[in-house]
């Protein structure tokens, strides 16, 4: 896996490319030069948690025969103020809507989590406290 980083002003506002021609906007913060023109590195890391798990849950539940009519995804995560200032605790809130039964989506949504999401085990090594919820409604 690679990516393309390429820098497009003359302060902290970069284009990423990955395998396709897609396009991500990653800008720093103002106490840096950053002028809001993308998404911050470590709100990356969040999206990334969330769309892999989210990716995985979906999956599973439509082989079980759930129908999802709306979905979408919170995650927060709270930061040590030491530098570096990496997650200690993140949690992820999956709203759903459908004729979704809840113990499938319990156990669908601990299996997209725990076993299949890399980010999450990525981070879950590094020390980062990863906890979810569900809203089915």
């Amino acid at each position: 896996m690679k990516i393309e980083l390429n820098r497009v002003n003359d302060a902290v506002h970069f284009e990423a490319k990955g395998s396709g021609n897609v396009k991500v906007h990653i800008d720093g913060s103002d106490a840096i030069g950053g002028k809001g023109l993308g998404v911050r590195p470590m709100e990356l890391v969040l999206m990334a948690l969330g769309s892999c798990s989210s990716l995985d849950l979906i999956s599973i539940l439509k082989k079980q025969r759930q129908e999802i009519t709306d979905f979408a995804v919170e995650v927060s995560g709270e930061r040590r103020e030491k530098i570096p200032t990496i997650f200690t605790k993140i949690h992820i809130l999956f709203c759903l809507k459908g004729k979704i039964d809840q113990e499938k989506a319990e156990k669908a949504a601990e299996l997209a989590v725990k076993k299949y999401c890399s980010v999450h085990d990525m981070l879950a090594a590094g020390g980062v406290e990863i906890t979810y919820s569900l809203e089915i409604s």
